[in-house]
């Protein structure tokens, strides 16, 4: 059996997971970046990450909050022209920061995808009531208190059981 080696360069590891294949492709024309909704929170620009990851900035990229602010609304994938897919990319990213264990700072959105990708691989569906249990507990279990109506109203009317199914 041939031992499997790990690629020498960040963009080599990149390119090799599903998603992350156009990361060579760019031409850094920013297009991304100008279509990004959210780009104005990001710690590192859009263009930028594609930048960094060139670059070899594997540590910085993963450590950052950057890919956790894409809302996944596909406007930079439309509008790219270099059939890039950042959000792909992004997506990429941050299976690879949670997969090394990098903790970001300033989002709390890392502990939600732990949440929900936990609650998939446990119930080979979302079960939202421990998902969002799951996630309460890890964040602020007191602001739990605050969405006790909103779960009330959406048990009484059966749309989140407490047991997955």
């Amino acid at each position: 059996m041939e031992k499997k080696t790990r690629p020498n360069t960040f963009i080599e590891e990149i390119s090799t997971i599903p998603g992350g294949e156009g990361a060579r492709l760019c031409i850094q024309c920013g297009t991304c970046t100008a279509s990004c909704p959210s780009a104005t929170r990001w710690e590192y620009t859009p263009s930028g990450i594609i930048a960094m990851i060139r670059a070899g900035m594997r540590d910085e990229i993963l450590s950052s909050s950057s890919m956790w602010h894409c809302l996944s609304c596909y406007f930079c994938t439309v509008r790219c022209p270099r059939d890039v897919k950042p959000t792909e990319l992004f997506h990429v990213l941050e299976g690879l920061a949670n997969q090394y264990g990098f903790r970001v700072r300033g989002t709390r959105t890392p502990t939600m995808y732990r949440s929900f990708t936990s609650s998939i691989k446990s119930n080979g569906r979302v079960h939202e009531f421990g998902m969002m249990f799951r996630y309460y507990l890890k964040t602020n279990p007191l602001a739990a208190l605050k969405m006790l109506p909103v779960g009330f109203k959406l048990f009484s009317h059966k749309r989140m059981p407490f047991l997955p199914k």
